[in-house]
């Protein structure tokens, strides 16, 4: 087959990466791709924003198979301009997107087919009607923008002074953009997080391996809320029972909602939860994988995605037995100066090659530019630090060294990546 993967962060370096390696698989594209994913796939100076322009892309590579990557083609609709071009693409349709790209239209579909989520306060199309709500809310409270952000919309408000800041931020700063437009305020729930991603085609499922993100910029959960610091998967992260649980309670009942809405779901399906002691709840939707947990997924498949991944555009999922490196991964995000907020580029990466060229792990690259046999710095999250051990503890200290190993001005990383598995695992639990 011919690929073409659209995106051109660390999911779709992971991706584009995974793919390669399948015998199915003998041509891989990437739209627009970055400097570290041009060692795994042609790459294509197109706009991954920019539907038309991807379809027409397409018409002329005419590929066997495109994969979308993030979030905002999917909300623009890319799946149903290349279905109607004939083209197979794995990805919820526009109708189905708005599980992510709408944050209310998501709370509204749970309540519809009673899911377990945090009970809701209310949605607020102007800041004045936000500001008057915090004073009917029990602290803390959630605070989330209704469209997207870049996985910075939603802030766990801790008293009224940074409720009002944030509320600012979005709607009247608009600081993440129209997504900040309007609000949503829920109760805030106790427990530890995870992600739980599945693969669907419209009738069958496969289950990920389980992945818990780091989403604050620093140490101890500190810090500014970004689109992910690092990430990890581990045997001992979801005890079967629950994941039952999790599988009859939250999964099935979505996909039975969904096409009973009659938005049949097709693609990958990220279920954002929370563990509490009450059971698991629904935090969000992701409408594909996340990033930087794709890369801890991918680094455990035992399987050829290249075929899952077509058997989805087939309705065949059902026949793909997934398989899964037993042990641990983790992926620990390298991010440049500034990042969240206005970021440092151009800086020169040093020590790429002597990392991983030790085979304790990958370099997936989120923003970097190539030239020569040079790369740069040219987003916020440049590097996902990659590895995969029998034990948590093995895929850490291998994700850090090679986080030792790379260098670049102003390179900043958490320390503290998977440290609650450590404390499980030290604790027996």
């Amino acid at each position: 087959m011919k690929v073409l993967v659209i995106g051109g962060g660390g999911r779709e370096h992971a991706l584009c990466w995974r793919l390669r390696q399948s015998p199915l698989v003998r041509q891989v594209w990437c739209a627009p791709g970055n400097g570290g994913i041009s060692q795994d796939a042609e790459c294509l100076p197109v706009d991954g924003k920019d539907v038309a322009a991807l379809v027409a892309l397409a018409s002329r590579l005419q590929p066997d198979l495109t994969v979308v990557g993030p979030e905002l083609p999917l909300v623009n609709g890319v799946v149903d301009e290349f279905e109607k071009a004939g083209m197979r693409i794995v990805g919820p349709s526009r109708s189905a997107a708005r599980l992510e790209g709408s944050k209310v239209f998501a709370k509204e579909f749970l309540a519809r087919h009673s899911i377990p989520t945090a009970p809701l306060y209310g949605h607020y199309d102007s800041a004045g009607a936000a500001y008057s709500a915090l004073c009917a809310v029990d602290w803390p409270v959630v605070i989330k923008a209704d469209g997207l952000c870049a996985g910075k919309g939603v802030f766990v408000a801790p008293d009224p002074d940074q409720a009002t800041a944030f509320i600012e931020r979005l709607m009247e700063k608009r600081e993440f953009g129209a997504g900040g437009g309007r609000v949503l305020m829920e109760e805030a729930l106790e427990g530890q997080e995870l992600s739980y991603i599945v693969l669907a085609d419209g009738q069958a499922t496969i289950s990920l391996v389980p992945t818990r993100d780091h989403k604050r910029l620093l140490d101890g959960d500190r810090g500014p809320n970004t689109g992910g610091m690092g990430a990890f998967s581990s045997d001992t992260l979801l005890s079967a029972p629950l994941e039952e649980r999790i599988r009859e309670s939250i999964v099935a009942p979505t996909l039975r909602g969904l096409a009973a809405d009659g938005i049949p779901y097709r693609g990958f399906l990220y279920f954002g939860l929370m563990l509490t002691s009450g059971g698991a709840m629904v935090l969000e939707f992701n409408c594909r994988l996340g990033d930087p947990e794709a890369q801890a997924v991918v680094a455990r498949m035992d399987f050829d995605l290249a075929a899952a991944l077509l058997a989805v555009t087939e309705g065949k999922l059902a026949t793909v037995p997934p398989a899964w490196k037993p042990g641990a991964s983790a992926c620990v995000v390298m991010a440049a100066a500034g990042y969240p907020g206005e970021v440092k580029t151009g800086a020169v990466i040093s020590g790429l090659t002597g990392a991983t060229a030790q085979g304790g792990g990958w370099a997936f690259h989120g923003g970097t530019r190539r030239d020569g046999d040079k790369y740069y710095i040219s987003s916020g999250r440049a590097l996902g630090l990659t590895s995969s051990a029998h034990s948590i503890e093995g895929a850490l200290a291998s994700a850090y060294s090679l986080a030792a190993a790379i260098s670049f001005e102003g390179a900043h990383f958490r320390k503290d990546i998977g440290h609650s598995a450590l404390a499980s695992s030290a604790a027996g639990g």
